[in-house]
C-alpha cells in the first residue's frame, strides 16, 4: 500500500462541516467520491487532519489516503480538481511514509477568525458583523491568559469523545487587517470541538466590559462550557495551516 498526503482548500458554505453527516453533504464525503471515482478504487477512505463545522472553512486542510499503487501527484492533483465542485481545491498530493497520519501526525494547527465592525457586502460571508464598538486591547490582554493553561474543558463542546482537554497554545492574538475589519488567530498542538468559536466568544465579552481580564481567567479555570461565551457564527472561521514533521514526507 502507498499513503499519500492530499493539500486542499475549501469553501465550507454549502457543507456540513468536513466529517460524513447521515444527512447532509460533507467535504469528507465529497473528496472520497472523486478520489473513488477517478481511481476506480470503492475501498478508498480519507482521513482529514481535524474537524471543521457546518460553515466553516479551509484555506488549508490536510487529509491521508492509502492505494495499492503509486501514483502521479501532479496528475491525481489535476484530475481531482476537474472532479470537485468549484468550492473544493486541491493543492498538491504528496506521498508519505506508510504510518504518516494526517491527524496524529500534525505538531501544530492555525486557525483565523474574521470581524468587521461596518456592513459591508463583499465581505459578508467570511466575518462575523459586530455591532458594538469592542475594545481589542482588552481582548488582546485576556487572550495571553490562554498561555497560562492547558486544560481548556470551558471552551470544549459537550459530551465529545475525547480522552483529553488539554491543548499546548502556540499563539493567540488580534490584529487589525483594515479599517473596520479584525483578524483573531490562534494556533495550538490540537483543538477540542467548538474551541476556537468559543474562546471567540469570551473573549469579545470582554471586548465588550462585560468580563474582565480576570473573569476571563476564571471561565477557564471553572472547567464548565456553561461559564463560557457563546459561540460565534462558524461563517467568519478559517482553519488556514496545519504543520508535520519533514521526515513523512518521501521525494519521489
Amino acid at each position: 500500500m502507498f499513503r499519500y498526503f492530499i493539500y486542499l482548500a475549501y469553501d465550507g458554505t454549502n457543507y456540513h462541516g468536513w466529517q460524513v453527516q447521515p444527512n447532509g453533504t460533507s467535504v469528507q464525503e465529497t473528496l472520497t467520491r472523486a478520489l473513488i471515482t477517478f481511481l476506480r478504487d470503492d475501498a478508498i477512505e480519507v482521513t482529514g487532519a481535524g474537524r471543521t463545522d457546518a460553515g466553516v472553512h479551509a484555506r488549508l486542510m490536510v487529509a491521508h489516503f492509502d492505494i495499492e499503487w503509486m501514483l502521479d501527484c501532479d496528475v491525481v492533483t489535476d484530475k481531482l480538481n476537474r472532479l470537485l465542485p468549484p468550492d473544493i481545491a486541491v493543492y498538491q498530493v504528496r506521498r508519505v511514509v506508510q504510518d504518516a497520519h494526517a491527524r496524529f501526525d500534525a505538531t501544530y494547527r492555525t486557525y483565523k477568525y474574521y470581524i468587521t465592525t461596518c456592513k459591508d457586502p463583499f465581505i459578508r460571508h467570511y466575518a462575523w458583523r459586530v455591532f458594538q464598538p469592542l475594545d481589542f486591547e482588552k481582548m488582546n490582554e485576556a487572550a495571553q491568559v490562554l498561555f497560562d493553561y492547558t486544560d481548556f474543558t470551558s471552551f470544549s463542546k459537550l459530551h465529545t469523545d475525547v480522552k483529553t482537554n488539554n491543548c499546548r497554545i502556540m499563539q493567540a492574538h488580534w490584529d487589525q487587517a483594515g479599517p473596520y475589519e479584525w483578524v483573531f488567530t490562534i494556533q495550538a498542538d490540537r483543538f477540542l470541538r467548538n474551541m476556537v468559536r468559543a474562546i471567540v466568544g469570551t473573549l469579545v465579552e470582554v471586548g465588550r466590559g462585560k468580563l474582565t481580564v480576570e473573569g476571563f481567567r476564571k471561565v477557564i479555570e471553572d472547567k464548565n462550557r456553561c461559564s463560557a461565551g457563546t459561540s460565534v457564527p462558524g461563517n467568519a472561521l478559517f482553519l488556514v495551516d496545519i504543520g508535520y514533521p519533514e521526515d513523512l514526507f518521501l521525494n519521489v
